[in-house]
């Protein structure tokens, strides 16, 4: 590990050094040169040969453990909780500290370099969905980016939005929050997040407007076929809002094969950033039907020169940005995007399905537990669910936090939900939990009696 020691006497010394510090902060700029991450560490300080990005490389154990020293979490828990909030890695720490560190010394004098990490994210956020980055506005959560389209879309009373029975209610309060206007939100019954897409185009009519879903359901996982759904949408005349939060970053998405119209995510789940730092998607053709909202000095192209009277907006989903936005957020999620662009998404991707394929294969086996996630392709995910001998209850959680083993519990059922740096040991001690945990109704059979733990209908 490479660590930078800078020995100051005075105030003055300290600004001196700080300069010097920035040149390491390449969340700020290109890299070019030996790669060097966000806290850092060169390839070789860390003694590890980069991944490579060869087409027919397989990343191996070695990459994987590689990816695991960059989380301090793994030296402590076992955690499952990727699906709530996630740890941060390395990097995005170390970027934060520096950004904190330049602003604490340096005070406005480092903006253009603040906003050239928000340019970075954007960047980031058009590679991975093979978009323009004038489709890309910043946001502070997938919510703030849902709001933007239910409240700037043009509605007129008697239209009407469709989106399913289990919504989080992020993707489910803006659509119903529109009734004053006389807009009807239509939900369409699923099982374990398993939607009939015939139903679901049953459900839309000639005032349908705009179809909203989940990519992944937050609760059992199940991953939708976005093209099939896209297809119904468009094919009765709404446009498709994705809210994409549950697979943002470690499953591949090409919006220009799937031509969803809106899409909203934020990076504090599987892309391991921070909280308060997301990514709205605004198809360009679709960027005049909406309404302009939170409408400042930063939404026009005139931006930064205050004398100008008058509003002329950004001609980009850019115009969305209205004022200050909160930089060490996206700083930290530049670093995290990064680390796992090292890898590639088709990697992480075949990881995860790795990981979690083994995590519900122990589970079924070797514990009470009974997964009802659907784990058929294309609609598995990094979320396992599972229904556990009286239910998950808070004394489970707490039984788990003690033996620092972090769970989730989400419609009474067991959430698990690990990452490419978990590995066996993890899951052995989740599997030895769920073993000695005293359940309710534990009965002798539960191992045999695994009959109906097939999620997929």
């Amino acid at each position: 590990m490479l660590r930078i020691i800078v020995g100051v006497r005075d105030r003055d010394s300290l600004r001196r050094a700080v300069p010097m510090v920035r040149r390491i902060f390449v969340v700020l700029r290109p890299r070019s040169g030996e790669p060097m991450d966000q806290s850092g560490q060169s390839e070789s300080d860390r003694g590890q040969e980069p991944v490579s990005h060869g087409t027919n490389h397989q990343a191996t154990d070695a990459d994987w453990s590689r990816f695991r020293r960059q989380m301090p979490v793994a030296e402590r828990w076992a955690y499952f909780d990727h699906a709530a909030v996630a740890p941060l890695p390395a990097p995005a720490v170390g970027a934060i500290r520096l950004w904190v560190e330049s602003a604490s010394c340096n005070g406005v004098t480092e903006w253009s370099q603040w906003q050239e990490s928000l340019s970075a994210v954007r960047q980031l956020a058009s590679e991975w969905l093979n978009v323009s980055s004038r489709e890309i506005a910043l946001v502070r959560n997938t919510t703030e980016g849902i709001g933007l389209i239910a409240e700037g879309f043009p509605w007129e009373a008697g239209d009407n939005v469709v989106t399913l029975a289990s919504e989080f209610p992020s993707n489910l309060y803006p659509w119903q929050n529109l009734a004053s206007r006389g807009v009807e939100t239509r939900l369409v019954p699923t099982d374990l997040e398993q939607v009939d897409l015939n139903r679901l185009e049953s459900a839309c009519d000639e005032r349908t407007r705009l179809v909203s879903v989940s990519w992944v359901g937050y609760a059992t996982g199940f991953r939708l076929d976005l093209a099939q759904v896209a297809e119904i949408a468009h094919r009765r005349g709404a446009r498709l809002f994705v809210d994409a939060i549950q697979g943002a970053g470690v499953w591949p998405l090409d919006l220009q094969r799937v031509p969803v119209d809106f899409l909203a995510f934020d990076g504090h789940k599987w892309m391991l950033g921070p909280e308060g730092a997301g990514v709205l998607f605004i198809r360009e053709e679709q960027l005049t039907r909406l309404r302009p909202l939170n409408v400042g000095w930063n939404s026009v192209k005139t931006a930064g020169d205050f004398s100008q009277q008058g509003v002329r907006l950004k001609d980009s989903a850019a115009r969305y940005e209205g004022g200050t936005m909160p930089v060490p957020g996206f700083v930290g999620l530049a670093a995290s995007w990064r680390l796992l662009q090292e890898y590639g998404v088709e990697r992480l991707s075949s990881r995860l399905k790795q990981v979690t394929d083994q995590l519900v294969e122990r589970l079924n086996r070797e514990t009470p537990a009974c997964v009802v996630s659907c784990r058929q392709s294309p609609h598995f995910s990094g979320i396992v669910s599972c229904d556990v001998p009286g239910g998950c209850s808070q004394r489970l959680r707490e039984y788990c936090r003690e033996r620092q083993v972090v769970v989730n519990c989400r419609g009474g059922r067991l959430r698990l939900s690990p990452h490419v740096y978990t590995n066996l040991a993890d899951i052995d001690r989740i599997v030895e939990i769920l073993r000695d945990f005293p359940f309710q109704r534990r009965r002798d059979s539960d191992h045999d009696n695994k009959s109906g733990c097939s999620g997929c209908s």
